[in-house]
C-alpha cells in the first residue's frame, strides 16, 4: 500500500493556492536581476527572486535547460550581475499534469452548494504526490464536479492517511475552503476515530506530546522534544477490551485537538498502545489462531477509520455532524477479535 506523507491539516492553507489552485505558480517569462543581486550565483538569485519555489526546483530547471541568462545556458554557479536578464520556461510541473479528472466512484454523505462530506475508503490517496500522481480522491472530485478544480486542492482541506478510512468534508466554494481552514487552525472541527490497539487500554487519558519526522526513517512520526517538533494532542476513551489467542486488544474511541501526520498511530504506540495492522509502527497480527484466518486476509491495513466528524456549517452557521461506522474489512475484524459492535461508541 502506498504511503501517503502530507502537511499537517492545521497548516493546509497556503496563500499560493489562492492564487494557484493546480498547485502550480504563475511565472514570469523574464526576469530582470537587481542591483542587490550582483555577484550572486544564478540559483541564489532565483531563489531570492522566485521565494514560492524550491530551491530544488530551480536546480532542476537550470540543469534542463529551462533557464537562459543573458540568451545562454548557464550553470547553477553563474555569477549574475544587475540588468542580466533571466528567460524562464520551465516544464509543467508534476503536481499541474496531475490535476485531472479521473471517474472514482465516492460515498458522498452529505452535498450541498457550500460543502461534500465523503466517506473515504481504505487504500485511496488522497492527493496526488510524489509516487501517487493519480488515482486520489482530489482527482475523482474533480470528475464529479469539475468545479472543484477552481479550488485549493480542489476543495480538500484535511486529509487522512492512504490506509485510514472514513469522513473528510471538502469545500465547493473559495468562503467555505477559507471558513473551514480557519475552524481546522481554531480546533473547532470535531474529528473522532475508532481505532483497535494492542495491549490493555486505560479507561480513558490524554496524550500530550510534540510530534516530529524520524530523522532515521523518513517515513515515520515520532513523539520528540526537538526544536522542529509541532504540539499535538490526542484525548482517547477505552470502549472495550478483548483477548484474541492470549492477545489483550481494546477498542479506542479517539479525538485529535491538533491535526498532525500520523498522529493518533504516533501517539498511540508512543503509550505501548500500537495500532493493529499498522504497515509502519507495528507490523503483525494477534496470536495465530485459525478462526481469525479470514478476516486477516480481508485487513491489510492500520485499523483506524474516522467515524465522526462536526463542524460549523459555512453558510448557515448551524452545528453540523456525521456519523459513520466503520467498512465491512474492520467490521469483520473487531467482530473476530471478539469486539461487541452494538455497543456502538459514543462521543469521547
Amino acid at each position: 500500500m502506498h504511503q501517503e506523507l502530507e502537511e499537517d491539516d492545521e497548516t493546509a492553507l497556503v496563500e499560493a493556492d489562492a492564487q494557484n489552485p493546480a498547485g502550480s505558480f504563475a511565472l514570469p517569462e523574464r526576469l530582470t536581476v537587481p542591483a542587490a543581486s550582483t555577484g550572486e550565483r544564478l540559483d541564489k538569485a532565483l531563489a531570492r527572486l522566485l521565494p514560492e519555489v524550491s530551491r530544488s526546483r530551480i536546480k532542476q530547471w537550470i540543469e534542463g535547460g529551462a533557464i537562459r541568462l543573458n540568451d545562454r545556458t548557464p550553470a547553477a554557479r553563474t555569477q549574475v550581475f544587475a540588468g542580466d536578464t533571466i528567460d524562464l520556461a520551465p516544464p509543467p510541473s508534476p503536481e499541474a499534469s496531475a490535476f485531472v479528472a479521473e471517474p472514482i466512484a465516492l460515498d458522498v454523505v452529505h452535498a450541498d452548494d457550500a460543502i461534500l462530506v465523503l466517506d473515504k475508503p481504505p487504500g485511496l490517496v488522497v492527493h496526488p504526490a510524489a509516487g501517487n500522481w493519480s488515482g486520489t480522491l482530489l482527482n475523482g472530485l474533480l470528475a464529479y464536479d469539475p468545479r472543484q478544480g477552481l479550488l485549493p486542492r480542489g476543495g480538500i482541506v484535511h486529509r487522512l492517511d492512504a490506509g485510514t478510512s472514513g469522513l473528510m468534508v471538502v469545500a465547493r466554494t473559495a468562503p467555505a475552503y477559507l471558513d473551514l481552514v480557519r475552524q481546522l487552525q481554531a480546533r473547532s472541527v470535531t474529528r473522532e476515530y475508532w481505532a483497535l490497539v494492542y495491549g490493555a487500554a486505560p479507561k480513558e487519558g490524554t496524550i500530550d506530546a510534540a510530534i516530529a519526522r524520524d530523522p532515521r526513517q523518513p517515513l515515520r512520526f515520532k513523539v520528540s522534544r526537538a526544536p522542529a517538533a509541532k504540539p499535538a494532542r490526542t484525548h482517547y476513551r477505552t470502549v472495550e477490551t478483548s483477548d484474541a489467542a492470549g492477545q489483550a486488544l481494546s477498542w479506542l474511541v479517539c479525538r485529535l485537538e491538533t491535526g498532525r501526520t500520523h498522529q493518533i498511530r504516533v501517539h498511540l504506540e508512543s503509550i505501548g498502545l500500537p495500532l493493529v495492522g499498522d504497515p509502519v509502527y507495528r507490523r503483525g497480527r494477534p496470536g495465530s489462531d485459525a478462526s481469525l484466518a479470514t478476516a486477516w486476509t480481508r485487513f491489510a491495513r492500520q485499523a483506524l477509520h474516522a467515524c465522526r466528524l462536526g463542524l460549523i456549517h459555512p453558510v448557515t452557521g448551524e452545528p453540523t455532524q456525521w456519523f459513520r461506522e466503520p467498512p465491512g474489512d474492520m467490521r469483520e475484524l473487531m467482530t473476530s477479535l471478539g469486539f461487541h459492535l452494538r455497543r456502538r461508541a459514543g462521543s469521547v
